[in-house]
């Protein structure tokens, strides 16, 4: 059984071009052939930056991704330049967070989504956002 990966563009690829800006459509799916299967798939970064809407600092943090596949799982490399993507985005962690939600099951399409920052402190205080995404609307 082999994987189509005719759609893929970003794999393989030597010299990383990353967006300017914050981009969804370089975001990368492929078929998911167990889609009659509920299973859960995780991919988790510690390397994720944007930039704090006020004072333009860095906010550092993580973010993890747990998803149910529907007919579509999203491409590994493809979440990396999109996540990448943030590092000049002027935005609030809460909105950040339920952006790339909103990305991402526009993307593929998921039976259930979660997607969580937990951010470095700044000030004394950490912030941890989690949204999540359930096509059975609970």
């Amino acid at each position: 059984m082999q994987d189509d990966i005719s759609g893929l563009t970003l794999l393989g690829k030597t010299r990383p071009e990353y967006p300017a800006r914050v981009n969804p459509e370089v975001l990368e799916t492929f078929v998911n052939k167990f889609s009659g299967r509920e299973y859960e798939v995780v991919m988790h970064t510690e390397e994720f930056t944007s930039l704090c809407p006020v004072t333009g600092q860095p906010d550092y943090g993580s973010i993890e991704l747990r998803y149910v596949p529907g007919n579509k799982c999203i491409e590994s490399k493809s979440l990396k330049y999109y996540l990448f993507s943030y590092r000049q985005e002027p935005t609030f962690m809460e909105t950040v967070v339920n952006r790339i939600l909103d990305d991402l099951v526009q993307a593929c399409s998921p039976m259930r989504m979660t997607v969580t920052g937990r951010f470095k402190a700044r000030g004394g205080i950490s912030i941890q956002v989690s949204a999540t995404f359930d096509c059975r609307g609970g």
